[in-house]
């Protein structure tokens, strides 16, 4: 009963998707943060409707694309949109319907969708475990033959990037841009305190006791009430603390366990960091953190993705200077410290898809020299095509994370994207309520046991 439940869902929601293309609206905030439903968009129906036209205009077969992303928001939705009508201009016989909606409801449309027989032509996938999942639904294409009979396209794309996409030597997803994830640091308030980047965490924690001791009451600064800014941090310090023997098998949800003590130091020191976010962390949520707190000065360091330097460079002042570090290693760690915790995010096609050649050509032209340009100049992300982004089209501090991102040793996923949700959510709960005293973290690590266990 309940699978023929689950199927009847999965069914209906694949139907409602059919109903809602071209559903994509804008936002007023260009960042991958936010959870809410996009609005509708008239420009988006205006896309697909002229693409219709200059179908039955054009010569040719006619060709739909149904295009699924998760980028809702201006400026990214006003770029595919763009794109998408100079491709379609370019190719009068294809209509591209696009529809979008913003990250936790992508994840569970397209979870449900991608098994069915009405999963999109096209559609944006995070790497790792999320691609996998994906994968494991036996409606993803395999492109091994489309990377090695383009290799003038392929060799341009980042090769750290599309391994995220590979699974026993086959690759599954086209990556269409790459991120990180670093401390941000005031470099003006470290210089006046006498302050060295920290590579360690007692260095770290002495850092923010320097700060503290001269009057910054936040010295570090995060907004808590965002549960996937938790996450990130929790990520980042399981893969720095945590055996990856451990790691591997605990988030894999048919033998996850969760009973390493290594867990609980790390909620220690996520305990300990906490303390150093200031009483109002908890109530406010990551944008305020990073425009009110660390752009203004208040807050001396943040941690924050490469995809928000465009964000960051609107609301700082003139003169405001800041560098980057890596999440500090811990000295009693097990994991890799110079790992950087980010992925790649590329998109994926079909093996059901009716036209699949052309959606081939298509996506080979959006992930290519020009659309990695328009990424990084439109909306302020690293385009994982070589070439693409350089001093002419890039701020200094991307082209900074490019090699920060280049010299990583490893790519940590991030944590949301890397073990079933019933686990990170009870996680990035529980770690909440550690940090307004509500919980241990003994307490949290018994309930992430507890939903480990039921998932098998």
């Amino acid at each position: 009963m309940k699978k023929s439940i689950k199927k009847i869902m999965a069914l209906a929601l694949a139907l409602t998707m059919g109903l809602s293309l071209t559903a994509c609206g804008g936002s007023k905030d260009g960042g991958d943060a936010k959870t809410t439903a996009a609005p509708e968009s008239k420009a988006a129906d205006t896309t697909a409707a002229g693409g219709e036209a200059k179908a039955e205009e054009g010569s040719g077969e006619k060709v739909v694309i149904n295009f699924f992303h998760r980028w809702p928001n201006d400026p990214k939705n006003s770029m595919f949109q763009e794109l998408i009508q100079e491709y379609m201009d370019e190719n009068p016989n294809v209509t591209i319907n696009m529809d979008c909606i913003l990250n936790d409801q992508y994840k569970e449309k397209i979870r449900m969708v991608v098994a069915t027989d009405e999963v999109p032509d096209i559609f944006s996938s995070w790497s790792g475990t999320f691609a996998k999942e994906m994968i494991d639904s036996g409606n993803v294409m395999e492109l091994n033959d489309i990377y090695d009979g383009d290799t003038e396209w392929s060799s341009k794309i980042a090769g750290a990037s599309v391994d995220g996409f590979t699974f026993d030597g086959k690759i599954y997803g086209v990556p269409w841009s790459q991120d990180g994830k670093a401390f941000y640091y005031n470099k003006k308030i470290f210089a006046e305190n006498n302050l060295e980047v920290p590579k360690t965490w007692n260095e770290f924690i002495a850092a923010l006791d320097t700060l503290k001791a001269a009057g910054y009451e936040t010295p570090v600064v995060e907004g808590l009430s965002d549960n996937w800014a938790i996450l990130h941090y929790l990520g980042t310090m399981n893969q720095r603390m945590v055996d990856p023997a451990v790691i591997a098998k605990d988030y894999d949800a048919a033998t996850g366990e969760f009973t390493d003590p290594a867990y609980v130091e790390v909620l220690e020191k996520w305990k300990q960091l906490t303390s150093y976010m200031g009483e109002t962390c908890v109530a406010i949520d990551h944008e305020t953190a990073r425009n009110t707190y660390f752009a203004t000065g208040e807050a001396p360091i943040m941690y924050l993705q490469f995809a928000e330097i465009t964000m960051l460079e609107k609301v700082i002042p003139e003169g405001f200077e800041y560098g980057f570090f890596n999440f500090p290693a811990f000295e009693d760690g097990k994991g890799d410290p110079e790992g950087l915790t980010g992925a790649p995010e590329g998109f994926m096609i079909s093996n059901k898809a009716k036209n699949p050649e052309e959606c081939v050509k298509f996506l080979k032209w959006l992930v290519s020299k020009k659309g990695g340009e328009a990424l990084t100049t439109k909306s302020g992300e690293i385009s994982s095509v070589a070439g693409a982004v350089d001093e002419t089209n890039a701020l200094p501090a991307q082209l900074e994370a490019m090699e920060i991102i280049k010299s990583a040793s490893t790519l940590v996923p991030w944590f949301d994207n890397a073990c079933d949700a019933s686990v990170y959510t009870v996680y990035g709960q529980g770690a909440q309520a550690i940090a307004t005293g509500d919980e241990t973290p003994e307490s949290v690590m018994e309930q992430v046991k507890e939903a480990a266990a039921a998932l098998h």
